[in-house]
């Protein structure tokens, strides 16, 4: 398998030569144009906006971690004292007293994201599109510090976590790839999986491929 930089590059000679063709530039227009409306009103949403006044592009201190894709601030949330974190684009393996039950390489994501961010300081992204799920947890990307790599990614490259392929985001091609060369190097949950071991959202999609 390309190292992920060079998949990199790949793409961007692809596209720089296809971009020369006039129906591709006027595709890509539209696209880009799309794409300018939907981060419009993702940030024009008044929670979303809400979130992004308060937590975007700002640090705060981790002060308890759940397990390894979900932690809290240590910065009020409503009538919450902390706010509850879920790593966008990625999903770590369940712990024990989850509501599935603990699972293949749980213990050791849960161990990682503890030593990684417990009692740290990390920069917050939100994804313009959305900004919480279903149980009102904040969605985002999570930086040890600004201009390093999201430690969501981070998750993926160690293979401590899957790319979660049932949602889109703004990372969702890169992470697939970073999971891909997890994959092929064996890393982390990668080492010893079986089909069995996958999470039940993931076995119904490698059902379907």
């Amino acid at each position: 398998m390309l190292p992920t930089l060079e998949v990199d590059r790949r793409i961007r000679r692809t596209w720089r030569f296809h971009l020369r063709l006039p129906w591709v530039r006027a595709v890509a227009f539209l696209l880009a144009v799309s794409a300018a409306g939907a981060i419009w009103r993702g940030f024009s949403n008044p929670q979303r906006s809400d979130d992004v006044r308060r937590y975007h592009g700002r640090t705060f201190r981790v002060v308890n971690i759940v397990d390894g894709d979900t932690f809290d601030l240590g910065v009020p949330d409503g009538e919450h004292p902390v706010t509850r974190v879920r790593l966008w684009g990625v999903d770590t393996p369940e712990i024990a007293g989850s509501r599935d039950g603990a699972m293949h390489f749980g213990a050791e994501a849960s161990a990682f994201a503890k030593g990684a961010l417990r009692d740290r300081e990390v920069y917050v992204v939100l994804d313009p599109l959305k900004t919480r799920d279903l149980y009102n947890r904040l969605l985002a990307y999570v930086h040890p510090t600004r201009g390093e790599p999201s430690f969501n990614e981070t998750l993926v490259v160690t293979g401590h976590a899957y790319a979660d392929l049932r949602f889109d985001h703004a990372y969702a091609a890169r992470f697939e790839a970073l999971e891909k060369d997890a994959q092929a190097r064996r890393a982390g949950l990668w080492a010893d999986l079986t089909p069995e071991r996958l999470p039940a959202w993931r076995q119904r999609i490698e059902s379907r491929r």
